[in-house]
Parts: C-alpha cells; structure tokens; sequence
C-alpha cells in the first residue's frame, strides 16, 4: 500500500518521495513523490499520559485503557507510557495490576508501555497538582512493591531527597529509567544524581529549580548534561516559544516532547478529575482548584506543531517526539520510519494534522 505523500522523515532526516507499506513493516521509501503536500512521520512516542477521552488511567479498567490507546492512536501517537500520578500506594499497584492486565490485549490502539510513575517520592515545595498527603521520602522498600505490581518503564524522583540515592540504584538495576522532576535540587545535586545515573528530567522548567544565572537548578544542569533527555510540554501553555526554542537550541538531539495529557484531553471543557484530583479543562488549559495548571489537554502532535511555530525544525521537531523518547526507553523498534521497520506511520497534510494514522500497518479510523 502505498501512502501517498510527497516525502518522509526517514531514519532522523528528510527523504523525499512516497512510502509504501505492507505485512506490517514499511517496505519501501523514496518512491515517486505522490501529488500534493502530505508527508509521513513515524508515529509519536508519549513518555508522559495520564489519561486521555475521558478515562483517567490511574483508575481506569481494561475497557477505559483500550479507550485511552484508540483515541491516542488517532491523534498519531501509537505509543504510549501510561502515566500514575502520586496516590496511595495500594491504588497504585491495583491501576499498575490492570495496565499489566491490559497491556497485551490487541485492538489496534497505541502500543502500551511500561508505565511511568511520577512519584510519590517528590519534593513537598515542588509538588504541584500532586495530592500532598500521599508524598513520600524515598523508602526503597516501597518502591520495591511498586515495582513489584506491574511494569515500569520510568519513574520520576526529586534527586535532592535524603536517601534518593539509593532509590536510583534500584531503578538502575531493575532497569528502569530515572527521571529527575518535581524538584528543587540546586546544581550540585542535581549533577550528582545524572553521575549516578539519573537519564532524564520531567516536564523540562516546570515543577523544578531553573535557570538563576549564579543559582542555577536542575532545568539549567539537565541542558548543560550531553547525557540528559529533558522532556517538555509544548502545548502552548506551559512554556514560552522563546524558552522552546532554548531549549532545543541547548540540548539538540535531547529534548523529547510529552504531553502530560489527562482524561480531559479531547473532551469538551468542563469539570475532570486527574487520579482522584478534581481539575477544570477551559479553553483548553487544564487547572486544579487553587487555579495552577495540572496536566495538559493538547494531544503530542500538537506539541510538534508548537515547536515548529516556535522555530524548532520541523525534523526535529518530529524527532522530539519520535526516535528520541523512544530511544530513552530503550525502544529502538518504535518512534523510527525506516525500510523494514514497524509500520507505525502518522500521515499529515501541510498544516501539520493527521490525515492517516497506521499502528503495525493497521489503518486508524479518525
């Protein structure tokens, strides 16, 4: 089948020409460029979704995290990690149990990894949307029981806590990426947890210590570290265009984009609720009652998008959220549209929206 576009983001650069698919893998690239302005990109990569149509995933069933990897699947991310926000840790391994449970049950939707825990080891002055009451210093024999319940791909810790340390050398042994985020380490700490081994930072200048230029924090140490991968919500509301476009300059190749959505994201505006938290989407920002912002609504294409408005390269931009995240989590076979790979393919038009999704070479209904 050939998809009908005029060039592709092949491998991290631009291949002009058509893309045909077929048993599931992409077969051929370069072909003759079909007519108009399509183009095919691998589809997108989310480290960081908590919900999504409606169904909050830190409660949802198997039949609410199928709704969740259909409706991402059509907005071109055909791979996701399902994301727990901070919460009693017996909630947290039962929502851990049913995405286990869910996770190799095939109807076409995104690919469903690991999940992402974003917590509860945190810090209490960077806490945000995170109920506070279920914060928790690290305790390695707590995350060993999360860990226990269900497949992790990632977790998010604030470094700077006493014992943290020993909370990194756990993750790294059972092979689970180490996010610094929700943190308020200043440079020496935050550069003495990527030597330990910590890989990436979480929502890049939100939740977390900055940029002051005789102080800098964890966003300024994590730009500066080649070995970090800062992810960043570019959904037009948690970062300026001026700091997207810093930060890509500062760290090429390192920033992965994530959406941080919840089960407001394509819905109507209205009451929500984010892990029992109730939030309000308006105007498609998503607020907790204090009126702070508490995950976002904007699908991951549309953070692609942001970035190019914002002078990001569109290959790179495509990149962020594509090869990037998916390499982070040691996923090569996804985020890349490459001859003989996985036929995971978002079809856009010029204005950078989805025309054709395809997961495994399967067609999505929009």
């Amino acid at each position: 089948m050939r998809l009908g576009v005029s060039g592709a983001v092949v491998d991290g650069a631009w291949c002009a020409g058509d893309v045909e698919v077929g048993d599931g893998r992409v077969a051929a690239v370069g072909l003759p460029p079909a007519q108009g302005d399509a183009v095919a990109v691998p589809g997108l990569v989310d480290l960081l979704c908590h919900g999504y149509a409606g169904v909050d995933l830190a409660s949802a069933e198997v039949d609410g995290i199928a709704t969740v990897r259909a409706a991402a699947a059509r907005d071109g991310t055909t791979a996701l990690c399902p994301s727990l926000l901070t919460d009693d840790p017996g909630r947290t391994t039962a929502a851990l149990a049913r995405l286990d449970a869910a996770r190799d049950i095939d109807r076409g939707g995104a690919h469903l990894l690991g999940a992402h825990l974003e917590g509860p080891f945190l810090s209490l002055g960077r806490i945000g949307t995170h109920p506070p009451e279920h914060r928790r210093d690290p305790d390695p024999a707590l995350l060993a029981r999360l860990l226990d319940a269900g497949r992790v791909d990632v977790v998010t810790l604030a470094p700077e806590l006493p014992g943290a340390g020993a909370l990194v050398d756990l993750l790294l042994a059972r092979g689970v990426v180490v996010s610094a985020g929700h943190s308020d380490a200043d440079a020496a700490a935050a550069h003495a947890a990527i030597d330990r081994g910590v890989r990436s930072v979480t929502h890049l200048f939100n939740a977390m210590s900055g940029l002051g230029h005789r102080a800098p924090g964890l966003a300024a140490v994590a730009l500066t570290r080649p070995e970090v991968v800062a992810t960043l919500i570019a959904d037009g509301h948690h970062i300026a265009p001026e700091m997207i476009r810093l930060a890509f300059a500062a760290a090429p190749g390192r920033v992965a984009l994530v959406t941080d959505a919840v089960a407001a994201t394509g819905m109507p505006d209205g009451p929500s609720r984010l892990a029992g938290v109730p939030v309000t989407l308006a105007g498609g920002v998503v607020r907790n009652g204090a009126g702070g912002l508490a995950g976002a609504a904007t699908p991951l294409l549309g953070g692609v998008r942001t970035a190019v408005a914002a002078g990001v390269g569109f290959v790179e931009a495509v990149g962020a959220a594509t090869t990037v995240p998916a390499e982070l989590v040691g996923r090569p076979d996804l985020g890349r549209l490459t001859p003989g790979g996985r036929a995971d393919v978002a079809v856009l038009d010029g204005d950078l929206a989805i025309t054709r999704v395809l997961v495994d070479g399967r067609v999505k209904t929009l």
